[in-house]
Order: structure tokens, then C-alpha cells, then sequence
């Protein structure tokens, strides 16, 4: 099994506010991430994880200049481990336990940021996955990150 680690974290207290770049947070089952805007409003889609090396391949795939990853607005940033691509999937970073309820698809605002970012991160879950807390607890920086349960890839078919 392969174990990646906790790169990054970031939360914002209301919708379209920028992310701000957290080293620590708490997470429950009630709010998700403590101090973030979705949680409590969102059950499902509590916490949003985004692969560091997804990111990166979107960003080479249009030959975009570097990007802080905190522009596509997911809480929490992984590295070293390639994230459950289906439903159902349960991810353990730190002590907290979270189950993969979607697909993150990439808004407006990543065009806003870079042309083309929306679309290069639309393939192949780039954007990430949302997820809702099953076990909540304290997250670092450094955590590790593994996958418990990787059901079968779902590869939705996007328009266009």
C-alpha cells in the first residue's frame, strides 16, 4: 500500500473569500474542516482533496505558468498517493477518516485563473474528490495519507 503524505491545507470562512493557507486543523464529523465555510452547510462535500501531482499535469497540460494550488479551492493537498477515482472510496490522512462521495468538478473560476485550466482539470478527476468525515480529528501538515478501500474507477463522460 502506498502511503503518501499531507502537503497542504487551506479553508475559507465564506463562500468566494480567497483560501487561507492553514499548517493545522481540526476536523469533525458535525462541521468538517474547522473554520471553513462548506462543512456544516454540506455533508457530502465537507472537505475537498486534490492531488499535487494532478494539479501539476493539468498546469504542464496548457503550459500554464506556476499556479498556487490554493486557486482551485480544495481544502486539503495530497502528494505521493493517487486518490479512490469512485464512490465510496475511504482515504485516512492523519486519524481522520474520509469517505470519497464525488468527483470535484472544476468551476468558472479556473478559467478566471489560467485559460484552459477548467478543462484540463475536468479529465480524469484532476479537480479531486469530495468527501464527508466518517472520523474526525486533528490534521498536520505531514500526515501520512493512505487509501483504505479503492472501489472500482467510475470515468464519467463529461459534454463536449
Amino acid at each position: 500500500m502506498t502511503v503518501g503524505r499531507l502537503t497542504g491545507m487551506a479553508r475559507r470562512e465564506r463562500p468566494r473569500q480567497p483560501m487561507q493557507e492553514i499548517a493545522e486543523g481540526l476536523v469533525s464529523v458535525a462541521a468538517g474542516l474547522d473554520g471553513d465555510c462548506k462543512g456544516a452547510r454540506y455533508p457530502r462535500r465537507q472537505i475537498t482533496i486534490l492531488e499535487k501531482e494532478a494539479w501539476q499535469a493539468a498546469l504542464a497540460e496548457i503550459s500554464a505558468p506556476p499556479v498556487p494550488w490554493t486557486v482551485r479551492r480544495a481544502n486539503l493537498l495530497v502528494e505521493g498517493v493517487v486518490l479512490p477515482r469512485a464512490r465510496g472510496g475511504l482515504i485516512r490522512i492523519g486519524a481522520v477518516d474520509l469517505e470519497v462521495t464525488a468527483q470535484t468538478y472544476p468551476c468558472a473560476r479556473m478559467e478566471q485563473a489560467c485559460n484552459g485550466l477548467l478543462t484540463a482539470l475536468a479529465r480524469n478527476w484532476r479537480g479531486g474528490v469530495t468527501c464527508r468525515v466518517v472520523t474526525g480529528g486533528r490534521l498536520r501538515l505531514g500526515d501520512p495519507v493512505e487509501v483504505l478501500v479503492r472501489p472500482p474507477e467510475v470515468w464519467p463522460r463529461l459534454p463536449g
